[in-house]
């Protein structure tokens, strides 16, 4: 009884101290709980203060039309006789590069326009089967966001109410998926290169009198031939526009940015009007391109015009659809790096480099004493023009180069 008496003397402080041990266990973990519920709520807190400012923020820079409907995180004008947006208007957050929120896909009508949106059916029909899948008819065009969903992705909210038929537009899927998403990523890289910035934007379809509308769409909804981009960086003091066809694009970028004046007047909207006249002015008179797209101020170029050229002269665009016909067309364009292989062989890359070249020139270790000067040094940043068959390399048009005669440095006259 005593050695009994003893061993319980002995344990119990050992099961007293386990038993406070799990009790704090216990506390910690509950405090942790509040903090993650502390935490949820002050960052829904925080996500509203900033849909808040960006509003302000909108308003206080001037939005394109007194008549709008101001969600969360961006504001619009809906055109009734079109089914669309006239235009959207949001701001790109330096959160967007931190932002994890995924696509939603909840596409809906938006209950703030009376006069009621696009819907579903106006893009595609769906029908279920008995294995509870949906077969879908498609009228042809995607749902096209003006403001971009990933664009939002630092609050769920947001990035939901892109997805309301307001934001959609009929766009062709080549365009869509393509060029268009591009230009949105773009925009977004932007912030990247410039922390701390927020980007104003402005979107919308060019609407024009007498324009197709989706004819199996209930609503009749309108097709755009053109749509409009407009973004304003107001900390660096620089804009942009970007007017492009709703078409698959063969075209970089580049080649459809405009001054912010010119988006007015094809659109006949007037952008940012809040801001003091002569810095309105400046920032929408001019443009500087290279500081938008960082090709450009790596030492790529735009293609050289088309109408510019002599008849049987083309771009380095245009020269894709000769590619493989084995029909002989002069290619005109800037040089703007060249290479060595390790072989030996001559690469000139022609307004793009490599990784984006969309016009290569080869000339073999084997004919380069064919010219009576070194084509590296000579060509490079020359406009040039190089005469012979487009052959596919990789999926890069290719031109093989034997003879000095097939080059022609400068650009003949029209």
């Amino acid at each position: 009884m005593y050695r009994f008496l003893l061993l319980i003397t002995l344990l119990c402080p050992v099961f007293m101290r386990a038993q406070n041990l799990d009790e704090q266990l216990r506390t910690v973990e509950a405090e942790l709980e509040a903090l993650d519920a502390q935490k949820a709520t002050l960052n829904e807190r925080l996500g509203g203060l900033k849909m808040q400012r960006i509003q302000r923020d909108l308003k206080a820079i001037g939005l394109p039309s007194e008549d709008y409907i101001m969600h969360s995180a961006m504001a619009l004008q809906y055109a009734e006789k079109y089914e669309q947006a006239a235009w959207v208007a949001h701001i790109i957050l330096p959160d967007v590069t931190t932002g994890n929120v995924g696509r939603t896909n909840d596409f809906r009508p938006d209950p703030l326009v009376e006069t009621g949106t696009a819907v579903e059916a106006d893009y595609f029909l769906k029908y279920l089967q008995p294995d509870s899948t949906y077969e879908f008819d498609g009228f042809g065009y995607d749902r096209g966001h003006l403001a971009p969903s990933a664009d939002f992705r630092w609050s769920e909210k947001a990035l939901s109410e892109s997805y309301y038929y307001s934001n959609m537009s009929p766009q062709v899927a080549d365009f869509n998926r393509e060029a268009w998403a591009e230009l949105e990523a773009l925009l977004r890289g932007y912030l990247y290169e410039n922390p701390g910035v927020q980007l104003y934007v402005v979107t919308g379809p060019v609407l024009e009198e007498g324009l197709p509308v989706i004819e199996r769409s209930v609503n009749k909804v309108a097709i755009p031939e053109r749509y409009f981009k407009v973004a304003l960086d107001l900390d660096n003091g620089r804009g942009i526009g970007f007017i492009m066809p709703n078409e698959k694009i063969s075209y970089p970028l580049e080649s459809f940015a405009v001054p912010i004046d010119q988006v007015e007047a094809v659109t006949g909207l007037d952008f940012f009007h809040q801001l003091p006249d002569d810095q309105e002015a400046t920032l929408e008179q001019a443009l500087d391109k290279s500081a938008w797209l960082p090709e450009l101020a790596g030492g790529d170029v735009e293609p050289l015009f088309p109408p510019g050229l002599p008849p049987n002269y083309f771009n380095t665009v245009q020269c894709r659809q000769y590619m493989g016909k084995g029909e002989e067309i002069n290619v005109c364009g800037t040089v703007v790096s060249t290479r060595y292989s390790r072989s030996g062989n001559l690469w000139l890359n022609i307004d793009k480099r490599f990784p984006n070249q969309i016009f290569s020139v080869f000339i073999r270790k084997k004919d380069l004493p064919n010219f009576s000067y070194d084509p590296q040094l000579v060509l490079a940043n020359k406009k040039v023009c190089f005469s012979g068959k487009v052959e596919n390399f990789s999926g890069t048009p290719t031109m093989n180069i034997h003879f000095e005669e097939a080059i022609n440095i400068g650009v003949p006259a029209k």
